[in-house]
């Protein structure tokens, strides 16, 4: 959420970043909302201030025995026993009004953020490793693990739609050994603590990383009001709302294996065959919580560690600059880590790094202190996923396929899948 103090200082600035985004300028009637609602903030306080100096000149009134005025001052109370609730009523409407207002804009990118419409302005920040040689032709990752005999659409479908995969056998294993590799590495490696934490949660979580208001259409709701998580940033961001920590042990660094639940709400008709586009999947995320210094070099710092699980897997990738256009609502500047699917002859995204500054923790009400600070600052925050379990398990089947269907264990995952080197057909 954005500072309507900046906002009212920087009305330029705030519609220049609508812009770039391609939203239409918002500074003007969000400066109108807000001084109706500071003229109800004064109004309430003047009637109050009013009241307390009534009641006091009713005292002395009577003690001078002069009734014609304190009954005069009586009257004047009585009627701002009806005019303050209600000038308090229009305070909390135009507060929520403009709370809400705030709640759904976009965040404003960073300088450096490219200025685009689409994913077809992103810049490319670097390139990693080679595409695959082979002699034998590539395959997509449900041919692959359909012909192995471990990969079932349709019995996931029958169990729970479209939108849904079963993994047996050795592919089972391999998505475990993926995440559990990821999850080693960074809290080995990186040094991010591990983390296990609720897959439903309140409102206020999913509003605090901004997912709500805007994006409700994109989440699950159970039946007593919790939502599923759409991917664990939203509890590791949000173990901080409501805290004012110590800048001295700051960045703090989280890292969680979950599944991660989304309605797909706008992809219909995309990536219906396999498993790159779930309801349900597995992903391991990386959220930084740090000072506002410090937030640039972390997004860098997120995004190398993030790479370093596919340069570990030997997989060729590009890291993405997204452009101003693409990027998300809680974002000031983001990288798409795109890995190489021989079988799609494409880049796709495996993961999303992104700086946030103090968007999210001004939602969260998370600040910090310095050590001789007398006043809190809001924490900068980062999330990023280290990556993806399913899109890298696709990756590795259509990178490691052999000439004869089967699939090669990348060297990284040998100590995780119990002896076995590679996968082959079933029997």
């Amino acid at each position: 959420m954005l500072d309507i103090k900046w906002i009212r200082e920087n009305p330029e600035a705030l519609d220049e970043a609508l812009a770039k985004r391609g939203a239409e300028p918002l500074a003007q009637s969000l400066i109108a909302l807000d001084e109706k609602r500071r003229s109800a903030v004064q109004k309430v306080q003047d009637l109050q201030s009013r009241r307390n100096a009534a009641s006091k000149e009713i005292g002395a009134a009577m003690a001078q025995k002069n009734s014609e005025l304190a009954e005069r001052l009586k009257a004047e109370v009585a009627e701002m026993k009806v005019s303050l609730p209600a000038a308090e009523e229009e305070d909390r409407q135009l507060t929520s009004e403009l709370n809400d207002a705030l709640a759904r804009i976009a965040n404003v990118p960073l300088d450096d953020v490219p200025v685009g419409k689409d994913e077809h302005d992103n810049v490319i920040a670097r390139t990693v490793g080679e595409k695959p040689r082979w002699n034998h032709p590539p395959k997509e990752h449900f041919e692959i693990g359909e012909a192995l005999g471990y990969m079932d659409f349709e019995r996931a479908a029958k169990l729970s739609g479209s939108r849904f995969t079963v993994l047996t056998g050795p592919l089972a294993r391999l998505e475990r050994a993926l995440g559990q590799f990821m999850i080693d590495l960074h809290t080995t490696e990186h040094g991010y603590s591990e983390v296990s934490s609720p897959l439903m949660v309140r409102d206020e979580a999913v509003f605090g990383t901004a997912q709500l208001p805007k994006f409700a259409e994109d989440l699950f709701r159970t039946t007593d009001g919790r939502w599923l998580i759409p991917t664990a940033e939203v509890t590791l961001t949000n173990l901080v709302s409501g805290e004012i920590l110590d800048q001295e042990k700051l960045p703090l660094r989280f890292t969680a294996l979950t599944p991660s639940f989304r309605s797909e709400a706008g992809s219909a008709g995309r990536d219906t065959r396999g498993m790159l586009r779930q309801h349900q999947f597995w992903k391991c995320e990386l959220v930084s919580i740090t000072d506002a210094e410090s937030s640039i070099a972390e997004h860098e710092r997120m995004t190398a560690c993030a790479e370093e699980v596919l340069k570990r897997l030997g997989l060729h990738f590009r890291t993405m600059t997204l452009c101003t256009g693409d990027m998300g609502f809680g974002s000031r500047k983001t990288y798409d880590i795109e890995v190489w699917l021989p079988g799609q002859n494409a880049y796709r995204e495996i993961s999303s790094c992104s700086v946030c500054g103090d968007f999210q923790a001004r939602r969260m009400n998370a600040r910090y202190r310095g050590k001789d600070d007398k006043s809190t600052k809001f924490v900068h925050t980062l999330n990023g996923s280290g990556t993806a379990v399913g899109r890298c398990l696709i990756a590795v089947l259509e990178n490691y396929l052999n000439e004869d269907g089967s699939v090669a264990i990348p060297d990284a995952l040998l100590p995780y899948m119990g002896g076995l080197t590679k996968i082959e057909r079933a029997a």
